[in-house]
């Protein structure tokens, strides 16, 4: 990324604001300018922050039809660059949960190529991939890439000024292309899933990936899995993968804990220590926990309740932890404040964000020992189907890893 001077951001586009957000914290310039849907400024609570970020409305015609004007917005964004300024665009045009990329809209290289071809700055495009390993859950990974640079050169300005909307649709495409090498595209779902448990079984225990690894390693098994579908052999591998998974989900064990036998006086020691964690918590983060359920249950409501689209579901609960938890710190240190002295007061403000911490750690590792306990008792329980489980998973490694080794 460009220490200096213009700099459009294009990125994909899958879980709505929280792109904005996950692209500003890591893209290494400030400020960056975003196009945002025109519907967004009717949310109350989104309109004045949209504002003060600089944010520029967007009316799509799909929305306002033939009111959809955005000469205003296309003026914002070549003053921006002009003025050697970033802005972030998602070319996709709307956020969504697809499985793959979705036809990019030509604003992006329509803005890129008019500004350059102005010829007071060069506007160079850097692809951006977001890559969200569980997108509604609190506290999962999220991997974000940013790609070269594509630059509008001699031979882009040229082409613009021959024909300018061929222009603009040669470079979306190379866009397009720059972009799918910073995601995970599966042309269906079916197809991500039967490569998410074929990349599960074909990783070794011993390997820990980091995001970054994760989600090329999904790439590449998507991309040869799209190669030989039709391939018999291929196609009795899907339908196995498939049937092991289902067995997996109907008795709800994850293929983990299948790697190896697990013996009960282990099992047994791993939930102690889980415990033991738990209790070693529990007197510093019960009253946060408790403080804070409130905040939590109405952020997961209004996520789930009140999103119009799948991938605004994060957006929700983010928007109502940020503005509920400063009005619940507040309220308690105004009130401890007057009652016991405002030195108490502006300590509260300092302890309740530290309680918060403690209780997420908290919740956690109640989560960890519930599903702990959980798998104990149904792998103790499902023995001769576990063990069944375990030869069919040995075999579809086997399977996988020698189809791997072929292709390397």
């Amino acid at each position: 990324v460009p220490a200096s001077g213009p700099v459009i951001f294009a990125g994909n586009h899958p879980n709505a604001l929280m792109d904005g957000w996950l692209l500003i914290a890591k893209c290494g310039r400030w400020p960056v300018y975003f196009l945002a849907n025109a519907k967004l400024w009717k949310f109350r609570a989104m309109g004045p922050l949209l504002e003060a970020s600089g944010a520029v409305p967007v009316y799509r015609r799909e929305e306002y039809g033939e009111d959809a004007d955005n000469s205003a917005a296309f003026d914002r964004l070549y003053e921006l660059l002009e003025t050697e300024q970033c802005i972030g665009i998602f070319p996709e045009g709307v956020s969504h949960v697809e499985s793959q990329l979705v036809e990019l809209k030509t604003g992006t290289a329509r803005v890129a190529l008019t500004v350059t071809d102005r010829g007071k700055v060069s506007v160079p495009i850097i692809p951006v991939g977001l890559n969200y390993i569980r997108r509604h859950r609190f506290r999962s990974q999220a991997y974000i890439s940013f790609g070269e640079a594509i630059e509008i050169d001699a031979n882009w300005l040229e082409r613009f000024k021959k024909d300018s909307k061929e222009a603009a649709v040669g470079l979306t495409e190379v866009l397009a292309e720059a972009l799918r090498a910073q995601t995970v595209n599966a042309p269906d779902w079916r197809t991500f899933r039967v490569t998410q448990t074929a990349r599960r079984l074909y990783k070794p225990a011993t390997a820990q990936l980091t995001p970054g690894q994760y989600v090329k390693l999904n790439r590449r098994f998507v991309n040869q899995y799209v190669k030989e579908k039709n391939n018999p052999d291929v196609q009795k591998l899907t339908e196995d993968l498939e049937n092991y998974q289902a067995r997996l989900d109907l008795l709800g064990i994850k293929d983990h804990q299948l790697r190896k036998p697990l013996p009960l006086g282990l099992a047994m020691k791993k939930v102690a220590i889980r415990s033991l964690r738990m209790l070693l918590l529990l007197p510093f983060a019960l009253p946060g926990a408790l403080l804070h359920l409130p905040v939590a249950w109405a952020a997961a409501v209004i996520g789930e309740k009140f999103s119009y689209e799948k991938d605004d579901i994060a957006t929700l609960k983010a928007f109502a932890t940020l503005l509920l938890l400063p009005v619940l710190y507040l309220a308690i240190s105004i009130t401890i404040g007057i009652m016991a002295g405002p030195w108490w007061g502006f300590a509260l403000l300092v302890v309740l964000p530290l309680s918060f911490l403690l209780s997420v750690r908290l919740i956690e590792a109640e989560v960890g020992l519930i599903m702990s306990m959980m798998s104990l008792i149904r792998i103790t329980r499902l023995g001769s189907e576990v063990e069944d489980l375990r030869a069919t998973r040995a075999d579809l490694v086997q399977r996988i890893r020698t189809r791997v080794e072929e292709r390397v």
